[in-house]
C-alpha cells in the first residue's frame, strides 16, 4: 500500500526506506507494534553491509501512527553506539501525545476528515490498551491527573 510513498522518499532524500510492517492494534496492542519496528531497523542497522545499503543514508519514516513508531525507534537508537546512526526521521502527521486533546490544532482541525478528533481519541486508546470505552473521559481531558498535566505543560500546551 505504501510503495508508491516509500519510493518518492527515498528517492526525494536520496535516503533508503525500509518499510516495516508491523502488528496492528486492538489485536495486537502497545508495544507490539513498537517492538516490531524497532527489532527490524537494529536488525537491519546491523545487517547495512549485507543489504549493499550505505549505512549514513537510513532514515526512518512513518505517518500517522506510523510516525509515532519513527519517533519512538529514533529516539530508543539516539543514544546507542554500536549502531550506525540514522540520516533522519520523516514524520507525516504523526500521533506524538496522547495527552491533551483540547489543544488548537484538535479544535481547527476538528471536522477534517479522515481522522476526526474523536477518531484520534479512539485509535489512541485502541493503539494503548484495545478498550475505547473512555473516549469521552479522554476528549475532555480528565484521564490525565492534575499534577501530571502540570508536568507535562511545558511541551504540550497551547503555547
Amino acid at each position: 500500500m505504501y510503495e508508491k510513498v516509500c519510493r518518492y522518499i527515498s528517492r526525494e532524500s536520496e535516503s533508503v526506506v525500509v518499510s516495516v510492517q508491523y502488528r496492528l492494534a486492538p489485536e495486537h496492542k502497545y508495544p507490539a507494534a513498537y517492538e516490531d519496528c524497532l527489532s527490524a531497523t537494529i536488525d537491519f542497522m546491523k545487517n547495512t553491509e549485507n543489504y549493499g545499503v550505505d549505512p549514513a543514508r537510513v532514515i526512518v519514516c512513518g505517518d500517522s501512527a506510523g510516525g509515532n513508531l519513527a519517533a519512538a525507534v529514533s529516539q530508543a537508537l539516539a543514544g546507542r553506539s554500536d549502531l550506525p546512526r540514522l540520516r533522519a526521521q520523516v514524520l507525516i502527521y504523526p500521533g506524538l501525545q496522547a495527552l491533551d486533546f483540547n489543544l488548537p490544532s484538535y479544535h481547527q482541525n476538528r471536522g477534517v476528515p479522515l481522522l476526526l478528533r474523536e477518531r484520534a481519541a479512539f485509535f489512541a486508546l485502541q493503539y494503548l490498551n484495545g478498550d475505547a470505552l473512555h473516549v469521552q473521559e479522554v476528549l475532555e481531558g480528565s484521564h490525565i491527573p492534575p499534577d501530571m498535566r502540570l508536568k507535562y505543560r511545558k511541551w504540550v500546551s497551547p503555547d
